[in-house]
Parts: structure tokens; sequence; C-alpha cells
């Protein structure tokens, strides 16, 4: 679903309620499209993320933490020296769109008291940024529009801000009556989708909350104009519009296990029982909704090469496997070549240079009710001598012997490579920093792989940062993120008591549980198991097999690619993780 107009008013109406009169204490852009400003206020410090980006634009609080880069760049660097410990005086929408002003108070450079208006235009791939003074001159803009970007609109510092330009076939939803509301319905034809008539006819409206109001009024959300009352209609079209009005927003998220799918600032009733609906607070669903966007994003941004690279190889190796899969095949018939040898030397006075092929008496099939023995036809070269035929048949079994040995060899060292390949895959996904993508890099370089990657020189290595955890009970859960991590918390910090865990079957972290020389309660190693599902391939599924077993028994195999081992004595846990529970576990780091 796209931001829509009305979950921006969602997130205001949050905005003005909670930070109304707060103080800037910290402004940051974590990424190059994105502002972060630290504010406290009565109720405590939060932080409001504005995300001017194509794909994940929006307005809103935010508990995610994100890493800021070495050196900020010019326009956070602008808002610094305007907005530094100015307080947030209002936050409105314009009209019903997409378009939210911040006005601070701050201090000019002469001292004196001055206002501000941070201009957030959420608008998809035209959202934008504008910094302005207390008459709207422009002081800064994130992405500048000039005439070569677009005729009907500019926005370049020096200018006056003017709105975008408006949609003027669609009219406001928030102050249509019934009367304009029937007008527009007897205008439009019978056999439309009324829900693609609500987007067309009404500006700042979402596809899911127009579907939304056509379920509610017929049952059904595909229905035609025809096939909806028009009373029933504009009664609960006019009961979001008040919920709007009168800022009695519920916002939810609908969840497929992990995955978020879909989101909206009312209650979403359309999909029945298929999907789990997790409500609260607009920047709680936002969070949830684009946590995994964020970091696929991020990933995609900074990590690209890396995704080149692992991706190529993985087409590589599983077309090398088909080859190779195809000669094994070939080999099993070791067997044939070598019975054609011994028949051809068998017959060998039966035979003469020119023949084709010839059907052979075979000695090893001997049928004991007539007392006969079978025949077999076997394919000749007819330039060569039957000894010369049967020496080929020879050596042709001698090379498929060969051959499967190395062919059964190469095939375990392709699916060993595939098994690392997906390995780092798994540890993008779980990547929250640029360090964890150094990491990663650095990992690939000494696997062989570096002269792939654009502009890569190896750098000394650092102790990495691994993720901790605190059980119900107090004990401390290691897990890496990727097979740099793994390896330093395996075979570095883990004592040979501690307990080990990681999904079974399939990439993911290695998770130890510290146990100082004690035996942990059961709630203890079931909460380290749902850490190891979390951070795996699995996460997200039910009754998740985790493989966990003493550190002393994990062993890395000589020549084994990073973050491989092998254990053989374990015991195996099936749980199901729930990311909320993981995080929660994660943040008691902070209160224990």
């Amino acid at each position: 679903m796209a931001y829509d107009a009305g979950m921006m008013a969602a997130a205001i109406a949050e905005i003005h309620a909670a930070a109304q009169g707060a103080r800037i204490e910290k402004i940051t852009q974590p990424e190059k499209d994105q502002i972060v400003l630290q504010m406290r206020s009565h109720d405590g410090g939060r932080r409001l993320l504005i995300d001017a980006g194509s794909n994940t634009p929006r307005i809103g609080f935010s508990a995610a933490t994100r890493e800021n880069p070495a050196s900020p760049p010019m326009f956070c660097m602008l808002l610094r020296k305007h907005l530094s410990g100015a307080h947030l005086l209002s936050v409105e929408q314009i009209g019903f769109e997409r378009v939210a002003r911040l006005t601070f108070q701050t201090r000019d450079e002469m001292g004196f008291l001055a206002a501000r208006h941070l201009i957030a235009e959420v608008m998809g791939r035209y959202s934008n940024l504008i910094f302005t003074d207390e008459k709207d001159k422009i002081l800064a803009v994130l992405r500048p529009v000039d005439f070569t970007t677009s005729s009907r609109r500019q926005v370049l510092p020096g200018m006056t801000y003017e709105l975008p330009p408006v949609q003027s076939e669609k009219v406001d939803p928030t102050t249509t009556d019934k009367a304009a509301f029937t007008a527009l319905w007897e205008l439009a034809p019978a056999e439309r989708e009324a829900a693609k008539w609500l987007t067309g006819s009404f500006c700042g409206l979402s596809s899911t909350v127009a579907r939304e109001i056509v379920y509610r009024a017929s049952g059904s959300s595909e229905s035609t104009l025809r096939q909806c009352d028009l009373s029933l209609l504009w009664s609960h079209f006019a009961a979001v519009m008040e919920m709007i009005r009168e800022k009695n927003f519920a916002p939810c998220v609908l969840m497929d296990g992990e995955r978020p799918v879909e989101y909206a600032f009312l209650p979403l009733r359309q999909y029945g029982s298929a999907w789990q609906r997790v409500d609260g607070a607009a920047g709680e669903v936002m969070d949830r909704y684009f946590a995994t966007r964020d970091r696929e994003n991020r990933v995609r941004q900074r990590a690209g090469d890396v995704l080149r690279i692992l991706t190529a190889a993985e087409a590589r190796i599983h077309k090398k496997l088909d080859i190779q899969r195809g000669e094994l095949a070939d080999c099993e018939r070791a067997v044939e070549y070598k019975k054609a040898g011994d028949l051809i030397t068998a017959n060998m006075y039966l035979l003469e240079r020119g023949m084709k092929s010839a059907t052979l008496t075979d000695y090893e099939d001997y049928h004991e009710e007539d007392g006969s023995y079978g025949e077999c036809t076997v394919q000749l070269d007819e330039r060569l001598t039957p000894a010369a035929n049967a020496q080929r048949y020879f050596k042709k079994y001698a090379k498929s012997k060969t051959a499967k040995i190395e062919l059964t060899r190469q095939i375990a060292l392709g699916e060993s490579e595939l098994t690392y390949i997906y390995s780092v895959l798994d540890a993008l996904t779980h990547a929250e920093t640029d360090a964890d993508l150094s990491e990663i890099r650095e990992e690939l370089y000494r696997s062989g792989y570096a002269s792939r990657m654009k502009n890569f020189v190896a750098k000394k290595a650092a102790t990495p940062k691994i993720m901790r955890f605190v059980t119900a009970n107090g004990y401390t859960v290691l897990c890496g993120k990727n097979n740099v991590q793994n390896e330093h918390i395996t075979h570095r910090l883990a004592d040979r008591n501690d307990y080990w865990f990681h999904a079974k079957g399939v990439p993911g972290s290695h998770v130890v549980l510290v146990c100082g020389g004690e035996e942990p309660p059961e709630i203890d190693f079931t909460q380290a198991a749902e850490i190891a599902a979390q951070y795996s391939k699995a996460a997200g599924g039910q009754n998740v097999p985790v493989d966990y077993t003493k550190v002393r028994n994990v062993k890395k195999p000589a020549q084994g690619k990073p973050g491989l081992v092998i254990y053989h004595t374990n015991w195996t846990a099936y749980v199901t993780p729930d990311a909320d529970k993981v995080a929660a576990l994660r943040e008691r780091i902070g209160k224990s």
C-alpha cells in the first residue's frame, strides 16, 4: 500500500499530541533521502523520521536505530545550523495532500527569535524535503528541481516555496458532502469498479482504503458501482472521513507470519482472517511494515557489488552441478562397457574388421530351464580390429570408474560452495550497519572473491561487533550476523562448556548460550533456540528444528569455508520464532 493522505493525517496527529513544543536535540541523515530529528519533550525522547525516498517515503515516529555516515551531508549540516536546540511549534497537513509542514522556533544569526519551516512532500518518486524561512523563502532543498527536471514547478534555494500542482480532476474527500458525492456518482459509468471510482474522484485515498470502504458497503472489495447501494457507500465513505476529521485513527498492519503485507490508518476487514492484524500507533505500524523494506533497500544500495557476485556465483555453480550430475549419470554405464569388452574378447574368433555390430553369446546369461545362453548385441567401430574394439570398451570402463570418483568429489565441493553462498546471502539479510557489510566483504576476500568486488581493499580485521541478548533468567546469548562473526563467537568467545545453537539444515547464525559453568533452566534454552531460528533462513516458520550441543562438540573442518562447522553429538529443539519476543530480549541488554 502507498503512504496516503489518511496515513499522513494519523502520523501528524501522533506527532502533534506527543511532540508539540519538543526541543530538537540531534539531527542526523543516515541515508541520502532520510532525516531523523531526535526530539525531547515532557513525555521523553523520540525520533521523528522523514523519508523522502522513492521506495519507502513517509513521516512519523520511529524506534529503529540507524547508523549514520562518517561525515554528515550538506543538507544535514545546514539543518543542524538552523534547528539545533529549536522547538517544534506546530505540525500540520496542508489540505488533504501528502504534504506536511513542521514549524520550528529558533534563533537567527543575530540571536533574534525566528521561525523556520521544514516541509515534507511524501509523494512516491516525487518526494522531497524543503527547508524555508518564515516568509517561505527556500533555504535548502534535499532534491533540487530545475527546468531540466520539471517545467511545471521548480524547487531551488532562493525561490519562494509553492505547493505541488493540485490534481484538478479530483476533489478533497474530507470536505465533500452527500450532494457532491451523489453528483459524481451519477456521472460515472455503472460498470466501473467502485474502488477505482473512489481513487479517481477523490484525492489522498489509496487503493487499499478505497477497497475497504467498498467492502464495508457491499461485502466485496471488487464491487462495481451498479452493485453498490449509493446510500450505504456514502455512509461508509462519510464515516471514514469523519474519522479523519475527528482524528480517531486506528492504525493497523497485516502480517503473514513475519512478513508485513498491508497497513492503513483504519482497521482492515476486507481480508478476513487470511492475515493476522496487529494494531498500534502510526509510528509503530510503519516501523513494523517498513523494517524489512528498509533493510533490503539498504543492502541493495550499499552491497550491490556483493549481491552481484553472489548471484553470479550461485548461477555458475548451479550450471556446473547440472553438467556434472549429467556426466555422473553417464558413468553408471561403466558396467555395460566392461560387459561389452568381455563379450568381444570371448567371441574374438567370430569378429573381423569392418563390422558395425555383432550379436554375441552372453555366457553370464544362462537359462537353466533349457540349458541355453542369452545373446547381446554389441556396437563396433568398423575402422578398428576386434581386439582394438575390446580395448576401446575397457578404456571407457576405466575412465567411467575414475570419473565417477572425481565427479562425486567435485559435486560435493560444488554443493558445499553453494551452501556457503546461501549462508552469505542469509548474512546480508541480517546486516544492520556498514561494519557488518565490511565484515562480509572481508570474508569474501578471504574466500577468493575479492577480484570481482569494486574498489575493495583488504584492511586489518577489527573485532566483530556481535549481537547480544539476555534471557529471562539473565543469561547472555551471543549471536553472529555473518560468517566472520559466527567464527568469532564459536571459536574465540564461547567456553567449551557453553551451549551452541543453529537452525537445522538451513543457513543461519551461530548462537551461543553463555552458561558460566551452570545448567540454565529450560526457558533459557528455549529462548536461545528461538534466537537461532529467528536469525536463520527459517525465520517466520512454524516448529523450526534447532540443533544444540556443547561448544566442545563443534569443530571446524580442515580448509573449511568461514562459518562452516561439523558436530555429531547434539539434541534438537522445535520452536516457533517470534520477532517481537526476540527483539525484546535484545532490548534487555540496556536494562540488565
